[in-house]
């Protein structure tokens, strides 16, 4: 069975609203609910990539959109940074 991959671009701008110090943790949540939101899957495993990405310059300063592709294995779904 093949694997279907996506390529999204995930807007972070929302993070802006968090205190400084939460950023890039209020990031991770974001990214995983629009995985949710769009694969329609509880179970999201995130590549260790995209949190380093988005704790790259600290947690006050993550950055304002991220690409990620979302590959879907049954009911897990994988994602990984795209660059």
């Amino acid at each position: 069975m093949a694997e279907e991959g996506r390529i999204y671009t995930i807007p972070l701008r929302k993070v802006k609203k968090a205190p400084r110090w939460k950023r890039s943790n209020r990031a991770i949540a974001l990214i995983r609910e629009f995985l949710m939101r769009h694969t329609k899957s509880k179970f999201i495993v995130l590549d260790t990539k995209i949190n380093e990405k988005v704790w790259e310059r600290g947690s006050q300063k993550p950055p304002s959109r991220i690409r990620v592709k979302v590959t879907t294995e049954e009911e897990i779904v994988r994602a990984e940074l795209v660059e």
